[in-house]
């Protein structure tokens, strides 16, 4: 291996070590406690080097995190649904997204409410891209049903992750989602 490939690896590491740090540390502790001091005190490098990596400091790093969460969220929603077809789907894709969402709320607050990523847009990150696939897929593969369902979703997760709505009708909830994505009847 050249000097300038073990430099390119050594550099590829770093950014992963900050980014998943960022993580960690919103996770534990949210994403006030994220600053770029804290993270060169926990990957023990200088804050020069994070910003070498995200010159645009928080924000940037923010955004990794979020993108990475986009393409966790897209695995795991294709892997939920992979084998299934219609209600059988919808309902894996349901339980995969808010499990995600509930599992994981900072990497969540990251992909929708703190990083200015373009969603629906020509440059939109092929991460999300993926994850939007995924959805239309599980419902029928068009657009619209894709956007409904994926903010239905989302409302919801959004909701629950507020405290708004009460965790002992959690299960009837999801059942509702995948009648009205699937336009059953009402159970």
């Amino acid at each position: 291996m050249s000097v300038q490939e073990r430099r390119a690896r050594e550099r590829a590491d770093r950014h992963e070590r900050i980014v998943a740090t960022a993580r960690e540390l919103a996770e534990e502790q949210g994403w006030e406690a994220v600053t770029t001091r804290r993270l060169a005190d926990r990957i023990e490098y200088s804050q020069p080097v994070l910003y070498g990596h995200f010159p645009g400091g928080k924000d940037e790093i923010v955004a990794a995190v979020a993108l990475e969460g986009f393409a966790d969220l897209a695995r795991a929603l294709r892997a939920a649904v992979e084998g299934r077809a219609g209600s059988a789907a919808v309902a894996a894709l349901t339980d995969a997204y808010l499990d995600f969402a509930a599992a994981r709320p900072a990497v969540y607050a990251a992909m929708f409410d703190l990083a200015a990523l373009p969603f629906a847009a020509a440059d939109t990150p092929a991460a999300m891209r993926a994850g939007f696939e995924a959805v239309r897929t599980a419902l029928g593969g068009d657009d619209e049903s894709a956007e409904v369902g994926w903010a239905t979703l989302h409302g919801l997760a959004t909701l629950r992750r507020a405290g708004r709505l009460p965790a002992a009708t959690e299960r009837r909830r999801r059942e509702r989602v995948v009648d009205l994505l699937t336009g059953a009847p009402a159970r």
